[in-house]
């Protein structure tokens, strides 16, 4: 892997919940609203599960792009990975971490991702990628905790 980022999130939830609405395709969409990402094969809706794809559409740096992603490893409600079958990525993994605290759940994103076309992936990983990749999944868990806080009345 060439380049890789990690996001740690506090969310207001016991971590069976968290870990819950991060593996809701639902809740996925609705935080990637602004690329207009749509689930369009695999598991679609629902909660995906282990061993499961979903093929994802969405619009980000101004190109279209199809992304496949299988869950590789679950274990509820403290971990599970996400990992790129097919996609623009050469290599992509994301694996998601819940630990209980006194207040919530700390929520730890790992991604690790290798761009294609060589010496240009790794000058655009540099530039452009990572920052851009990092800031959506900020944005995603923005989402995720504002749904969150919301839905236990906070």
């Amino acid at each position: 892997m060439s380049a890789a980022f990690r996001v740690v999130t506090h969310l207001p939830v016991p971590p069976e919940r968290a870990f819950a609405l991060s593996l809701d395709i639902g809740a996925h969409l609705r935080s990637m609203a602004a690329s207009g990402e749509r689930a369009v094969a695999g598991r679609t809706s629902g909660t995906i599960g282990l061993g499961e794809t979903v093929t994802w559409r969405a619009r980000h740096l101004g190109v279209v792009w199809r992304m496949t992603s299988e869950i590789t490893a679950l274990e509820a409600p403290t971990a599970f990975v996400d990992e790129q079958v097919r996609g623009p990525f050469a290599r992509f993994r994301h694996e998601h971490r819940f630990t209980a605290t006194a207040d919530g759940t700390r929520m730890v994103d790992e991604i690790a991702f290798h761009a294609p076309f060589g010496p240009l992936g790794r000058i655009a990983e540099g530039l452009v990628l990572r920052r851009y990749l990092r800031a959506l999944i900020v944005e995603r868990n923005r989402s995720l905790a504002a749904e969150l806080h919301a839905a236990s009345g906070s």
